[in-house]
C-alpha cells in the first residue's frame, strides 16, 4: 500500500479498486450466509462505478458533476429487484446498498488524500502515507499494549479481547506518530495532524468494533481467508472504512 501511494494516484487507485471489488464480493458472501439475497454482481458493478467516479473527480480528471451518474445507478438496484422474485426484497435492496456505502464510498474517498497540485513527492502523497502509518501504529500499539497489560474489557459483548489499556496505548502511539508526521509532511500543521490522529483513533476503533459486531452476528471469526494471518479484506480494512470519511470531512473543511 505504501509503495502504491508513493507511485501516485493512478497506481494507488488501481490497488484500491481491486480492494473494493474483493471487499464487496466478501461482504455480499457474508450477507448471503445471513439469509438475504443481495444483487451481488450488479451491486459490485455499482460499487465500481461509484469508486471510479469518485477517483476521477477527486484527481481532477473530471468535474464533480460526474458523481451524478451514481443516482440512476443506485435506483437501478430497486428496479432490478422487481424482476428477481426473491424473498425479503427489502433486505435484498438494503444489503446491496449497504455494501456500496460501507466499502466503495470510503475507499473512493481515500483518493482525496493525494494533493493534485503536486505531481509527486511528500506534498503529493504525504497525507495518505501519514494517515496509513498512524492507522497501523494505532492498531499495532493497541494489540501489543493490550496483550501485555490489558485487564479491563473495552466492549466485551462485541469484542472480548479488546481492552481499555490496549486502546489507550494505541492512542498514545498514534498521537506521537501524528506529532512526528507534522515535521515530515508539512502540508498540514501540527494541530491538524493531531486532529487527524484523534479521528483515526476514535473512528478506526469504532470501525473495528462494527466489523466485530457483523462477524459476531454471523458466528464467524474472520470475514474471509484471503490474507493469511489477517483474515479477509474486511478484517484488514475495517478501520480504514470507518475513519476515511471523517478524515475526509476534516480535510475538506480545514485544509
Amino acid at each position: 500500500m505504501i509503495g502504491s501511494a508513493l507511485l501516485g494516484q493512478i497506481v494507488f487507485s488501481a490497488l484500491f479498486l481491486l480492494v473494493t471489488i474483493l471487499g464487496l464480493w466478501e461482504f455480499y458472501g457474508l450477507v448471503e450466509k445471513h439469509g438475504s439475497f443481495p444483487m451481488k454482481i450488479l451491486s459490485i458493478i455499482s460499487g465500481i462505478i461509484l469508486f471510479l467516479t469518485l477517483a476521477i473527480s477527486l484527481t481532477g480528471k473530471a468535474q464533480i458533476h460526474i458523481l451524478w451518474i451514481n443516482l440512476p445507478v443506485f435506483f437501478i438496484l430497486f428496479i432490478a429487484e422487481l424482476f428477481r422474485n426473491k424473498q425479503t426484497p427489502f433486505g435484498n435492496i438494503a444489503s446491496s446498498l449497504l455494501g456500496i456505502i460501507y466499502i466503495a464510498l470510503p475507499l473512493g474517498l481515500a483518493i482525496y488524500f493525494f494533493d493534485p497540485a503536486h505531481a509527486s513527492g511528500p506534498l503529493h502523497y504525504g497525507t495518505l502515507v501519514g494517515y496509513l502509518v498512524i492507522l497501523w501504529l494505532n492498531d499495532t500499539g493497541a494489540y501489543f499494549v493490550g496483550s501485555t497489560i490489558g485487564r479491563h474489557k473495552l466492549f466485551e459483548r462485541i469484542s472480548p479481547k479488546k481492552t481499555w489499556e490496549g486502546s489507550i496505548g494505541g492512542a498514545v502511539i498514534a498521537l506521537l506518530t501524528a506529532y512526528a508526521a507534522s515535521f515530515i509532511f508539512i502540508q498540514h500543521t501540527q494541530w491538524q495532524w493531531l486532529v487527524i490522529g484523534l479521528l483515526i483513533i476514535v473512528f478506526g476503533s469504532l470501525g473495528d468494533l462494527v466489523e466485530s459486531m457483523f462477524k459476531r452476528s454471523l458466528g464467524i471469526k474472520d470475514s474471509g481467508k484471503l490474507l493469511p494471518g489477517h483474515g479477509g479484506i474486511l478484517d484488514r480494512f475495517d478501520a480504514v472504512l470507518f475513519s476515511v470519511p471523517f478524515v475526509f470531512i476534516f480535510l475538506t473543511l480545514f485544509s
